[in-house]
């Protein structure tokens, strides 16, 4: 078996979950390391696309944020903000849309805080807010969330609503007049957590290896089902060599 990091481990299940034809919202880092490498090992023809405007980039190297000129290298569009967004909410593309997000906090039902920790007038913490995580959370086809599985994160109650996921459960995101989309996954760094299809909540789909389903719920404060968990496949020699001398070479990301 080859050895591989958590961090790529991350990356890998990330990029599995992106399919064929998929448009993919992408920000910093992890999220942007694992839209690339879907494109070279299932996704070929899907299309990446940044909230600074730039569509279908070629990403020859990693960039190292969204504003990178990197990131404008050999687009079909050059655009701005405005038509990133856009082409996010139009009723025809926006449905093809995965959007890849992170937070401070999640809940049983994929809703993420990533504005403040406490009391919102009085926060311990307060985070950079939403930028357009509402947005994408709101308008796109699916999410991708990744997050670190602790208890101070994995929380009964969030502090605060900054983009929701399928709020209080079945049929809420269609009454709050929201588009059918929601969260798909949770992606951390000791399993895969997807969402029931007819309840909405959060289980343990699989456990990465050497991770038993009992540590997965000894670092949630909410429980989950465990019983259909399965032990995730690790990364392949070609999916590592892939992430590690196409996507980013230089460790940029990977570290």
């Amino acid at each position: 078996m080859a050895e591989y990091t958590l961090r790529e481990m991350m990356a890998i299940a990330a990029a599995r979950q992106i399919r064929d034809k998929d448009i993919v919202f992408c920000g910093t880092g992890i999220s942007m390391l694992a839209a690339m490498a879907a494109k070279h090992i299932s996704a070929p023809d899907s299309v990446i696309f940044f909230e600074t405007g730039a569509i279908d980039s070629l990403l020859a190297e990693v960039p190292m944020a969204v504003a990178d000129p990197r990131v404008m290298h050999w687009t079909s569009v050059n655009g701005s903000l405005a038509d990133a967004f856009a082409f996010m909410q139009n009723p025809t593309t926006g449905r093809q849309v995965v959007g890849i997000m992170g937070a401070a906090q999640i809940d049983r039902y994929g809703n993420l805080n990533s504005t403040v920790i406490g009391d919102y007038f009085r926060p311990r913490v307060r985070f950079s807010g939403s930028g357009g995580a509402c947005d994408v959370a709101s308008f796109v086809g699916r999410t991708i969330i990744f997050m670190h599985h602790e208890k101070r994160k994995f929380v009964n109650r969030l502090d605060y609503l900054t983009s929701p996921g399928w709020l209080q459960g079945a049929g809420m995101r269609e009454q709050a007049g929201l588009a059918a989309g929601g969260p798909a996954v949770v992606i951390t760094n000791m399993a895969v957590m997807a969402f029931d299809d007819t309840t909405r909540e959060m289980y343990l789909m699989a456990v990465f290896p050497g991770i038993s389903p009992a540590q997965v719920l000894d670092h949630m404060e909410f429980e989950v089902d465990i019983s259909r968990a399965q032990t995730f496949p690790p990364p392949s020699a070609a999916e590592l060599a892939i992430l590690r001398e196409k996507c980013d070479p230089q460790r940029l990301i990977l570290g």
